[in-house]
C-alpha cells in the first residue's frame, strides 16, 4: 500500500523535475530565427488560406452547376 502511495505521489515530483530541466535548456530565439520562423508560419496560413479558397470556389461552382 505504501508503495502504491510513494509512486502516486513520485509522478507530479517526475513531471516537475523535467519540465524544470526543459525550461532551463530553452532559450530564446535570436532575431534572425524568430523572423525565419515568422515567415514560415505566415507561408503556411497563406497556403492554407489559398487551398481552403480554391476547394471553396470549386464546390460552389460544381453545387451551382448542379442547381441550374
Amino acid at each position: 500500500m505504501s508503495d502504491q502511495l510513494q509512486e502516486f505521489m513520485d509522478i507530479p515530483r517526475d513531471f516537475i523535475k523535467d519540465g524544470t530541466q526543459f525550461i532551463n535548456r530553452c532559450t530564446k530565439p535570436d532575431r534572425r530565427e524568430f523572423i525565419k520562423i515568422s515567415q514560415a508560419v505566415g507561408v503556411g496560413f497563406i497556403a492554407m488560406g489559398v487551398i481552403g479558397y480554391v476547394i471553396k470556389l470549386t464546390t460552389c461552382s460544381k453545387a451551382s452547376a448542379f442547381n441550374a
